[in-house]
């Protein structure tokens, strides 16, 4: 009767394991509750680590080369400075420079580098994928963006 017994768990094993195997995504959704290191909450069932998250690009800081080719805003429109101190001999001084217009931009071109601070936070709310038979995790967006 012990060798029924297990045959039929085999086999009902095998008929899990085939249905799984028809579904290639697996897709969940999470929570950050931990950045450093990174900790996800997957739908309040169990919480995965570093080691079992793989991040793409969308969910972490990275450089990225632009070109650009533009002016900045206008800054200092005008300007003036006072001095007020005693001179060699002990005298008071007093003395206020005149409003000057300094009025100036700068030219910006060229390939330039920027960093896209974009990692996760704790509170983000996450999209990931599960690697097919696997303890992976794909975490692949925010939901929602970043705010």
């Amino acid at each position: 009767m012990a060798d029924v017994s297990e045959l039929v768990k085999a086999m009902k094993k095998a008929a899990r394991d085939e249905r799984e195997s028809s579904k290639p995504v697996n897709v969940f959704f999470g929570a950050v509750l931990s950045a450093n290191p990174l900790k996800i909450n997957v739908e309040q069932k169990m919480v995965l680590g570093e080691a079992q998250l793989v991040l793409a690009r969308n969910v972490t800081d990275y450089s990225l080369a632009v070109t650009i080719d533009c002016l900045t805003e206008n800054a200092l429109r005008t300007h003036s400075h006072s001095v007020n101190g005693t001179d060699a001999g002990g005298d008071d001084i007093s003395l206020t420079t005149g409003e000057s217009s300094l009025i100036h931009n700068h030219t910006i071109s060229g390939k330039k580098n920027i960093t896209v601070h974009n990692s996760l936070a704790v509170g983000d709310k996450v999209i990931l994928i599960r690697q097919q038979e696997g303890q992976k995790f794909v975490v692949i967006d925010r939901i929602g963006g970043k705010p």
